[in-house]
Parts: C-alpha cells; structure tokens; sequence
C-alpha cells in the first residue's frame, strides 16, 4: 500500500518525497519516507481519522498487519539533513 497524494509533501533540505505520521508511542510527528520499501523498520497506516500513524516495527511486533505499509524515517535516508540541535539539560528536581 502506498500513501495518498494528499499525505505527500516534500522535505526542505533534500527536496525528496515524505509523509509526516504521528507515533503511536507518544503522538509526535516524524516524517517518513513517502516510498514503502521492505527495508524500513516502521509501520505506517492511514487512521480512521485520515491522519498517517506510525510504529516501530519490533521483535515484538514484527508483522505488517493489512492497511499498513513499511518505510524508513527520513531522517535516516535525507541526503542533506539539518544540523542536530544539542539536547536541553533537564532541570534537577529537589
């Protein structure tokens, strides 16, 4: 399964073909690569809502179940990523 044209959009630093998806683990959005391949360790399935969901694929869990396809984060495969920002330091707690 592929993703709707309306879920396409492209990245700006490498201009490739992406979607962005919420996790399911935590609901933030990561943008995937907009082309399944069965080399990817994610799982990405249009929500009843029309909203694209995405879970790692795990020892756990290791099957694609129907309406899912598999693709690759973008940060992974982007030929011209941006610079990572340095982590925040948490404030202790007293």
């Amino acid at each position: 399964m592929k993703p709707s044209r309306h879920h396409i959009t492209t990245c700006r630093s490498c201009r490739a073909p992406i979607c962005w998806a919420l996790t399911t683990a935590n609901g933030r959005r990561q943008p995937v690569d907009a082309e399944p391949t069965g080399a990817g360790n994610l799982a990405v399935m249009q929500g009843p809502d029309g909203v694209l969901y995405v879970r790692s694929i795990t020892q756990a869990r290791p099957e694609i179940r129907p309406g899912e396809w598999q693709a690759m984060p973008h940060h992974a495969t982007c030929s011209s990523p941006p610079p990572r920002r340095p982590a925040q330091p948490k404030e202790r707690q007293q």
